[in-house]
This record gives C-alpha cells, structure tokens and sequence, in this order.
C-alpha cells in the first residue's frame, strides 16, 4: 500500500520519537525528507541526520534527535500543506510562527528554506510544515 503523505509520515515518526525520548528515529529515504531535516538541522531542532540503509534494503534516514534539559528541543511540529489541501504564500504573506520565535519551512523556485531564509530571498512558495 502506498503511502498518501510521506513527509506528514517522518513528522509524525519525530514527534513520537521525542515523546518516547528516542535518541534517533528512521524514516523513509527522499530528496524532499532530507531537504527538510538539512533545514531543521540548520536551525538547530535536531543534532543531525544520515542516510543509512535499512533491515529492508531500502535506504532510510537515521535523524537524530535534539534535547535541551531532558526536554525535546521541538515542542510543536505541524504539517500545515497536506495532499488535499496545498497552502501557498507570496513573501509579504509568510506567517510568523510564534511571534517569530518558531520557523516554517517551505518549498520555493530556489528549494526548500526556512521562512526567514525566503524572506531575505524574497521568494514565496508552497508551507510544508511549522516547528517550534
């Protein structure tokens, strides 16, 4: 069975890791996945990620988890741009997650960036997720 929303999927697979207080988490193996988690690291939420291959064969993502204090550093990731529903924003747009103390990371001409990197870019696009 194919899966309808892999990003929404790796998301998901990093929230119940640091729930569960996991050093690491797998997910799936896809240019757009490592795209994201390249962001997330460069924005200090995660330690780091690397392709590993997995018990299946299949290439897979090890991304290691972030924790300040024995508390996970990502309190809050949400998908905001789902299959069904695809949310886009011109530059002037971009929202401000928490005051502007979160990030939203989204897909544009120039690849996936954080809203503040799109901002100095000046370039919009389509909102995958927001992370605080």
């Amino acid at each position: 069975m194919s899966m309808s929303d892999p990003l929404g999927d790796m998301l998901t697979r990093i929230r119940n890791g640091q729930q569960a207080n996991k050093s690491a988490v797998n997910a799936p193996a896809s240019k757009l996945r490592a795209n994201v988690l390249e962001v997330l690291k460069r924005e200090g939420y995660i330690r780091g990620f690397e392709k590993v291959t997995g018990d299946t064969g299949f290439d897979e993502l090890r991304i290691e988890l972030k924790y300040f204090d024995g508390k996970p550093v990502i309190s809050k990731i949400k998908r905001v741009s789902t299959p069904g529903r695809r949310v886009y924003s011109g530059v002037n747009d971009l929202p401000k997650v928490f005051n502007g103390l979160g990030i939203s990371i989204l897909t544009t001409p120039r690849g996936v960036m954080s809203d503040a990197e799109a901002r100095e870019a000046n370039v919009g696009g389509e909102i995958l997720c927001t992370v605080f």
